[in-house]
């Protein structure tokens, strides 16, 4: 509707548009999930100690539609993210208040990321680690099952981080700005993505505010599972259209901590004969949890190191392969050593500690100290 502005304007008008929308409906939002039940009640896996309401999403999505709607030329591919976030976020709110089976939210997913498919949003190619500017491309059966599996698994990578107050919004907002300021810079990547990225930026922005601890309202399936599957199709959209080695890797590093987060727990309940969807409470930010850290202090830790791997895919751009390539190397040490330290290394000290008399009642007043207070 209004595509056609100044540029700064443009962007100005999609932030504050997205902020407002998203930031003014929160209370009206809280107030419609108190009154169909979509609440989070408290419980052995849960770390609110207080009834909290969810749905809060649903502000999200509004925000992103209606500056989406107003600033971004609609276009086939634009039309369809908007059709598939429509998808999700009607099926999130169903999962919010009748807590659907692993299954069919797989199944709607996948419906989702087809619509995206359909209307042209695909990964036509992988790049070739051996050259700079060379791409392999794939053919069309093997190019939709990899947009299908990027997105449904994007799209599950942020609702299963959405353990803490304000860790999946904020890490969505890393996310998102990253992917932004690389959009915006490359000069092969349409305007179109970095507008739409902005609308995500802007609703997110708007919602932190009652998310943040001590939350007032959770996002709920309806916004974890929508900011997944926005963020995953619009870097197909965009960021993988780009001949370069950091063609795929962008994303990969903007998404990374929560990317790790769903192989390693994947991983871990297959190893111990449980289905993958199974929930527990060995996700990274549990485990930061345990080591003692408050929910702030653990989701600022995961801010840290999302806003450093965005700084690595950042420096990727426009270098050459050795520099992509150590930069690439170093960011998945970084990953990996921490990853495998809290997950693996920790837990085995932290057991003995528990054992000993007293310790394990210490540690629950510690694990909850902050995520009681002011709820």
């Amino acid at each position: 509707m209004f595509s056609e502005l100044a540029l700064p304007l443009r962007i100005a008008l999609t932030l504050l548009s997205a902020f407002a929308v998203s930031y003014f409906m929160v209370p009206s939002v809280k107030r419609f999930a108190e009154s169909v039940g979509a609440i989070d009640m408290p419980n052995a896996r849960r770390i609110n100690k207080v009834p909290i309401p969810r749905m809060g999403g649903i502000a999200i999505f509004c925000g992103f539609m209606v500056s989406a709607i107003l600033f971004v030329d609609l276009t086939d591919q634009v039309k369809g993210i908007l059709i598939g976030s429509v998808i999700i976020a009607v099926m999130g709110g169903f999962d919010d208040i009748y807590n659907l089976s692993p299954w069919v939210k797989l199944s709607i997913q996948v419906a989702a990321a087809i619509v995206c498919v359909a209307c042209g949003v695909v990964v036509d190619g992988i790049t070739n680690f051996m050259a700079d500017e060379e791409m392999v491309y794939l053919n069309q059966p093997i190019s939709i099952l990899v947009t299908i599996i990027w997105i449904v698994g994007c799209t599950n990578a942020i609702n299963l981080i959405d353990g803490l107050d304000g860790l999946a919004v904020g890490m969505s907002t890393i996310s998102a700005t990253t992917l932004f300021i690389i959009s915006f810079i490359v000069e092969d990547i349409h305007i179109n993505v970095s507008i739409l990225l902005l609308c995500v930026i802007g609703s997110c922005i708007g919602f932190w505010p009652y998310n943040k601890n001590p939350a007032k309202i959770f996002m709920g399936d309806v916004g974890s599972q929508m900011l997944g599957f926005l963020l995953s199709s619009i870097s197909v959209m965009g960021l993988f259209k780009m001949h370069a080695l950091v063609t795929m890797l962008v994303p990969f590093l903007a998404m990374a901590v929560p990317l790790a987060d769903t192989a390693f727990a994947f991983i871990r309940r297959i190893l111990h004969g449980q289905s993958p969807f199974h929930a527990d409470k060995g996700h990274f930010h549990h485990r930061l949890l345990a080591m003692g850290l408050t929910q702030k202090q653990a989701v600022t830790v995961i801010y840290g190191i999302s806003i450093l791997l965005g700084i690595f895919a950042y420096l990727m751009i426009g270098k050459t392969r050795n520099v992509k390539i150590i930069c690439l190397i170093v960011a998945f040490v970084m990953v990996f050593s921490i990853v495998v330290y809290v997950l693996k290394i920790y837990p085995r000290t932290h057991a003995k500690r528990l054992s000993s008399p007293g310790a394990q009642e210490d540690d629950i007043k510690i694990y909850h100290k902050k995520g009681s207070q002011k709820r």
